[in-house]
């Protein structure tokens, strides 16, 4: 039996089952990970599936010292996701969740799972992969990968496909330079102007009402005198 209410869940033993380290849970609509399976289970478990979920933290993954393969496929797993060191994890699938921030979960992984050889993000943003965004090429999904490669060594799997030595000597080289940071989106110009806020004119400020201005315009007659004639130097008095 469930209950779900407030984002906590209470799960009956004959629900679940672990079977040589294994435990799956999947798809019955829990928002984290229940305590149950750390309290009783976290020592023995090495495999956890919890796919299908909606699982948003993993704020109880510190009861599983002994995990080596993580499987958190469609969730609800954002940027803010935060991990608990684990020293044994070697596989972690993250595929359809909603992360954005390549460069920022790169550096968690990196922090808490130092022998990490299986690593798939598919599905999200973070990963420029053609069949999950079509505006992405083969290009940008090369740089993903010498990007990812550069901070995680250890890999030997990205995406279900194998790591090459090629890449591992592109990514020591210059995987630091191969995220692309586009920059936030700004309104269109004609949005821009049709803001009420938007008062801006190349014009100094007056205080003068419309109708009141002195300002005129027209063609101008210049009148040359004796003294201004510029004609005048080159006329003596004999030609008068």
């Amino acid at each position: 039996m469930e209950d779900n209410r407030n984002g906590t869940s209470t799960i009956a033993r004959g629900s679940y089952k672990i079977e040589n380290g294994r435990l799956s849970y999947i798809g019955h609509d829990i928002t984290r990970i229940p305590d149950v399976f750390g309290k009783l289970h976290g020592s023995e478990i090495t495999t956890l599936d919890l796919s299908f979920n909606n699982i948003m933290n993993l704020s109880s993954l510190e009861r599983f010292p002994a995990l080596t393969h993580l499987i958190l496929d469609n969730n609800q797993l954002s940027d803010s996701i935060m991990f608990q060191p684990i020293q044994t994890l070697e596989t972690l699938s993250l595929n359809n969740n909603k992360i954005t921030d390549l460069d920022g979960l790169v550096q968690k992984l990196r922090k808490n799972f130092p022998i990490l050889r299986h690593l798939s993000l598919l599905g999200n943003k973070a990963c420029p992969n053609q069949i999950s965004d079509s505006q992405k090429d083969e290009d940008d999904y090369k740089r993903y990968r010498c990007f990812v490669l550069h901070y995680l060594r250890t890999l030997r799997f990205l995406d279900f496909s194998p790591v090459s030595v090629q890449e591992l000597r592109e990514a020591a080289i210059k995987g630091q330079f191969m995220l692309i940071k586009r920059p936030k989106e700004i309104p269109e110009v004609d949005d821009f102007y049709e803001q009420d806020s938007c008062r801006y004119t190349p014009l100094p400020e007056s205080d003068q009402k419309v109708g009141e201005h002195k300002g005129a315009y027209g063609m101008f007659k210049f009148r040359y005198t004796t003294k201004q004639s510029e004609g005048n130097r080159f006329i003596v008095n004999n030609d008068l």
